[in-house]
């Protein structure tokens, strides 16, 4: 018996297939899109505006995939913030 097993073969969650997953990048990029439209960085933010795009994504996501991807979206809008600022502070130095 190794370390995962159960003895109960029911309990064992389904992987999802790569349709599953596709359905969920897709909606993410349409719920992300619709944010972007709103200037919207942090999910979550935007009121009602994606209301339609929203509900599809947390339905065709996992919980653990959306909070994720969320918190990686408002990190990569952080990141790309001290980019510009290091590159205006590189282009200045030149100067």
């Amino acid at each position: 018996m190794g370390w995962f097993s159960s003895s109960n073969s029911s309990e064992t969650p389904s992987a999802t297939s790569r349709k599953d997953r596709q359905r969920c990048w897709d909606s993410r990029d349409a719920y992300f899109a619709c944010l972007d439209a709103a200037n919207v960085v942090k999910p979550g933010d935007e009121g009602t505006a994606c209301a339609d795009t929203k509900k599809t994504y947390e339905q065709n996501c996992a919980k653990s995939w959306i909070d994720y991807f969320n918190k990686r979206r408002v990190l990569a809008e952080q990141q790309q913030g001290v980019l510009t600022q290091a590159k205006t502070q590189a282009e200045t130095a030149r100067r």
